[in-house]
Formats: structure tokens, C-alpha cells, sequence
């Protein structure tokens, strides 16, 4: 079942001789559970699609159906109330609240939509990601490595229909890149996760169950992981 459709979707700015087109008809669409990697060089409207595919920008024409909603049929205000629900966010800046620990980060979007957090659920991410012994530290207390997982906890915790990561690992050494992604492929297994993660490093792609390329704002390729 396709969680994630966008059909002939288009970002164009400018116009005239200064018409740039970010995106220039994409079509994708992600089964439920699977965890899929976009890869393309800067500037080829990777960052951009996924802002699309999040809700956080409007494209110029085209949709985007999220869990068989047409998200830009919603209102600014029932967008966002929508995207708190149904779409979980992983950024290169882990963007924790400084004054707040662990757990009360990770609970924090879940409280903010009046609901209260499922225990069980938090205390499976936390073993999942290695965060049991770091509940009570404050973000400042964390290395960067593990404030990450705890913006991955954050994103799991009020069970999206989607997760967008983009470059979640830029911020990483190596060995703790490849411990985060590692994380997000467990996670996407045990969870049923459906994962869209925006990357130009090819070693981090490899860990994705198919592989999608974007240049100039086109969709050149799908590569499923049995044939990479």
C-alpha cells in the first residue's frame, strides 16, 4: 500500500529568463514500511522535494497524498496540524529544546497536540536507539551522535505515516554516521517505518531498500537493493 504518492509535481521560481524549475513533474510513490533514499548532487531539487513531500512548501502545480490525504487541499492551519500527526521530521541540525532532557524532548510534539505519549512505545525506541541511560540529560549533556537519535526518537514517538530525514548525518563523523543510519534501518524494520531520507553520499544510500536519483529536478532512476 503506497503511503507517499506525489504526481507531476513542479517548483518553479523566477520566471521568464530567471525561471529556475526545482522540480519539473516528479511522480514517486513509497509503500508503507519501506525506506527509500533520494540521491543527488546540490542543487539538483532533492532538499526541495522532500519540503514538498513534507508539507513545508507549497509546490507551484502537482500533489501530494499523504496516508490518502491530498495534503495541499488542507488549509496553512489543518496543514500543520496534519504534519504533526502524520509526518515525522529528521534534520541535519538535530533541533532539540536546550532547557528540556530527553524524554521530554522526545514526548514534546505528541504533548504539543493535546495527546498524552505511549509508553510502550517510547520505552521500545529508547532501548532501540541506545537512549535508555540518557532519559534525564539535557541535549547540552549529549554528544552529536546521540542528539541525533534523540531527534530520531522525537520523529518516532507520535508514529508518522512518514519519516523525511534530510542529510541527517551531515553534522556526523563517519563511524557515528554509519551507527545513526544503521538505527534508522532498524527502526524501519521494527516499526514498519516508512523512511524518505535525502543524502549525496552514496555509502549512506546503500543502506536504503531502493535508491531513487534526482538531477535538475528530474527522477532519472530507481534502484531496488538486490540489484546495486
Amino acid at each position: 500500500m503506497a503511503v507517499l504518492k506525489a504526481e507531476n509535481l513542479k517548483k518553479i521560481y523566477g520566471s521568464g529568463s530567471n525561471e529556475v524549475k526545482a522540480l519539473d513533474g516528479v511522480d514517486l510513490m513509497v509503500e508503507k514500511g519501506e525506506f527509500v533514499a533520494v540521491v543527488g548532487t546540490s542543487g539538483s531539487g532533492k532538499s526541495t522535494l522532500l519540503h514538498m513531500l513534507g508539507g513545508l512548501d507549497r509546490p507551484t502545480s502537482g500533489k501530494v497524498y499523504v496516508d490518502g490525504e491530498d495534503i495541499f487541499s488542507l488549509k496553512d492551519e489543518e496543514l500543520t496540524i496534519f504534519r504533526r500527526r502524520k509526518i515525522g521530521f529528521v534534520f541535519q541540525a538535530y533541533n532539540l529544546v536546550p532547557v528540556l532532557n530527553v524524554y521530554e524532548n522526545i514526548v514534546l510534539p505528541v504533548e504539543l497536540d493535546g495527546k498524552h505519549a505511549d509508553e510502550e512505545l517510547i520505552g521500545s525506541i529508547l532501548k532501540t536507539l541506545g537512549l535508555e541511560e540518557k532519559v534525564r540529560s539535557l541535549p547540552g549533556q549529549l554528544s552529536g551522535g546521540q542528539q541525533q537519535r534523540v531527534a530520531i526518537a522525537r520523529a518516532l514517538a507520535s508514529k508518522p505515516a512518514i519519516l523525511l530525514c534530510d542529510e541527517p548525518t551531515g553534522n556526523l563523523d563517519s563511524r557515528t554516521s554509519q551507527d545513526v543510519l544503521s538505527l534508522l534501518k532498524i527502526s524501519s524494520q521494527r516499526y514498519l517505518q516508512t523512511i524518505v531520507m535525502i543524502t549525496h553520499n552514496e555509502e549512506i544510500a546503500q543502506l536504503a531498500d531502493r535508491i531513487i536519483r534526482i538531477e535538475d529536478g528530474h527522477i532519472l532512476r530507481h534502484e531496488r537493493e538486490e540489484m546495486i
